[in-house]
């Protein structure tokens, strides 16, 4: 589905930084067509975590006059959880290299980004290469002792 949302774009100490009418947050860019590809990209993210979530997406704020004394910003993004880079949960322990069981433990302890689509259960891609690219150790880490 395409989601148009403004984003007030406003010059500050050599940035350009997108402020979006309808969400909490920013994102910026050392010109302003970076600061615009920012802002594609922030939005997309944002709508992602919501639909992932099941959160509420609120109704675009479009035709707004400038609250900080910036330029105003169309910004059209694509966003479903089909178009999610995403694999089973199965999938994604053989990724790991690790159990069906520990990748449900891990999204349940932020370590990886999951979500539901009716009964099935999804791992984005992001996060298991961001996973990876941690390089974790094997194993289950040490409880250090208290020394009394």
């Amino acid at each position: 589905m395409r989601y148009v949302f403004e984003f007030e774009l406003v010059e500050s100490e050599g940035w350009f930084v997108a402020v979006p009418l309808d969400f909490d947050g920013a994102t910026q860019g050392k010109s302003l067509a970076e600061a615009s590809d920012m802002a594609a990209d922030w939005l997309r993210t944002e709508l992602e975590y919501r639909l992932m979530n099941g959160e509420a997406i609120p109704s675009p704020s479009l035709g707004a006059d400038p609250r900080r004394g910036g330029r105003m910003l169309l910004v059209a993004v694509d966003v479903s959880l089909d178009a999610i880079e995403k694999v089973s949960a199965k999938e994604a322990a053989a990724l790991l290299g690790v159990t069906p069981s520990r990748v449900s433990r891990m999204a349940k302890e932020g370590l990886l980004t999951s979500f539901r689509v009716g009964r099935d259960v999804y791992v984005t891609l992001d996060s298991i290469k961001a996973r990876i690219a941690e390089k974790p150790k094997a194993g289950r880490p040490r409880k250090d002792k208290v020394c009394a």
